[in-house]
Formats: C-alpha cells, sequence, structure tokens
C-alpha cells in the first residue's frame, strides 16, 4: 500500500491562520482534481495536521471536527475518499506531546494501521516541520509554498 499524507492549512485549504470558522475554510484551486488523480494512482489519502490552536484557547476541538465534516462531505461528494484524518490538538507553549509535526507519530500510526510502505509514500507539506515529520518515518517530503496549486508538484509523484 502506499499513500499521500497531506498537512491541511495551506494545502488542503487556504492559509490564513487559525482556520476555525466554517466561513474562512476555503478548499484551494485544483486540490480535488489532483486527489483524484493521485487516488486513481492507488495512493491512500491521509491528512495530518498540527492544531494548536485548541491548546492555546483560540478555538474549541468540536469547531475543528465540524470543519473535518465539511471537507469530508465535500471530497464524498467528488468521490475522494480520506482514509484518516490525525490532528495534534497540542502545543509546547501548553502541553508537551509527540504527536506534534515535527515528530512523526501519526505518520507512524497510518503506516502501521494502514500497512503502508513509506518507500513509496510522500507527505506534501508547506511548512518543514511537516517533511521532518515525513522523513522521520522514512516518508518523501515534498514542501510548497502555501496556497499553490498541487498541480505544480504532482511530476515529483511516481
Amino acid at each position: 500500500m502506499k499513500a499521500v499524507f497531506l498537512d491541511r492549512d495551506g494545502v488542503i485549504n487556504f492559509e490564513r491562520g487559525y482556520t476555525h470558522r466554517l466561513e474562512d475554510f476555503v478548499i484551494l484551486p485544483d486540490l480535488i482534481e489532483v486527489l483524484q488523480l493521485l487516488q486513481k494512482k492507488g495512493y491512500l489519502l491521509i491528512v495530518v495536521s498540527n492544531q494548536s490552536g485548541i491548546a492555546k484557547g483560540l478555538y474549541k476541538q468540536s469547531e475543528v471536527e465540524v470543519l473535518h465534516k465539511f471537507m469530508l462531505e465535500e471530497f464524498t461528494k467528488n468521490g475522494l475518499k480520506i482514509s484518516e484524518i490525525y490532528y495534534c490538538v497540542h502545543h509546547p507553549d501548553v502541553s508537551k506531546c509527540i504527536c506534534r509535526k515535527p515528530d512523526s507519530l501519526f505518520v507512524e500510526k497510518a503506516l502501521a494501521r494502514f500497512d503502508i510502505d513509506p518507500k513509496k509514500s510522500y507527505f506534501i507539506g508547506d511548512k518543514e516541520r511537516d517533511t521532518e515529520a515525513a522523513e522521520k518515518a522514512g516518508v518523501k517530503g515534498i514542501l510548497i509554498e502555501a496556497n499553490i496549486s498541487l498541480k505544480t508538484i504532482l511530476n515529483q509523484i511516481n
């Protein structure tokens, strides 16, 4: 099995900083099309996101769940299946953990749970901590500029 891991803010939806309200959650152009192509190539799609605004008290976990429900509904309408959404609710200023990127716990959990070959898998993120988490787990990290079309990096994924 192979997978493409995706950061959320800046990769799936427009990065605006602590996105937690439904009206601010805007799926990026071309994303659906690119994910459909990756899914057709046999990749599982898995989201791994830091949501430190929860630990900081900026928003509630229930607000994140509303966004994820909306995102999954939009993807399902377009024939996309997200195998799992992993998100860290911690921030080092408030609470310590090993699930927050650049740590690789969530990537490693997905590798084990779905029997994914890390050597055939990729992690697309807009922060170095995303690619660091990927590489710690043996997955190839692809660092992108926030809010760009994933079409720009499709040639890096076999």
